[in-house]
């Protein structure tokens, strides 16, 4: 995984900050785009993200058949796993076992009971849906609006509540930087976003 932004990194040291952290679930099928972007603009933020697989196997191979090497899994994180400030739900085909995952629907379940961040891309927001905490204002990819008919096509991410909802490969940039603003400060956001030229 890449390095911190060292001005981030660095200033967070200096002051002692306890950064926030995110649970990103990968399966096999993840969204490389989806997956990678989002998390490499947390971390450059000074965001703690655990990278978790759904199985004992760490080696978890994408839809474009990119293989990721995850920090860990669920079956180790354990009671932990509830206890980061953010859990991630990438898109891609691994959408359709994950909505099927009672571990993942429990998760989710309990992020949104204990009022923490929710963040879903393309396809994911339909494994929102299975756990019944997707609120009414979301969009997502087009391939799931015959289940998700309320998808807002007008915006690349949308916030609402404590649930951040992105369209795809294309908006993942513009999701990564938006969990950062929410989860760190503005300032970091635009400071990420200056640092790998988003006009």
């Amino acid at each position: 995984w890449l390095k911190l932004a060292p001005s981030v990194a660095r200033r967070a040291q200096r002051q002692g900050a306890v950064m926030p952290s995110v649970l990103v679930i990968l399966e096999t099928g993840f969204e490389e785009i989806e997956t990678v972007t989002p998390v490499d603009l947390l971390r450059r933020a000074g965001v703690e993200v655990a990278v978790a697989s759904t199985t004992a196997e760490k080696a978890v191979t994408g839809r474009s058949g990119i293989t990721l090497t995850a920090d860990t899994d669920l079956a180790t994180l354990g009671a932990a796993a509830q206890q980061m400030d953010c859990i991630f739900i990438p898109g891609g085909p691994a959408v359709k076992t994950l909505r099927e995952n009672a571990q993942v629907l429990d998760l989710l379940k309990h992020y949104k009971s204990s009022g923490k961040l929710i963040t879903a891309i393309c396809a994911a927001p339909i494994v929102l849906k299975s756990a019944e905490v997707l609120e009414p204002k979301y969009t997502a990819h087009f391939s799931v609006k015959e289940e998700l008919p309320a998808i807002d096509e007008s915006s690349a991410v949308v916030i609402d509540g404590n649930v951040i909802t992105s369209r795809g490969a294309g908006t993942s940039v513009d999701f990564g930087l938006a969990m950062v603003e929410r989860l760190v400060s503005k300032e970091a956001a635009d400071g990420v976003a200056q640092a790998i030229c988003k006009m």
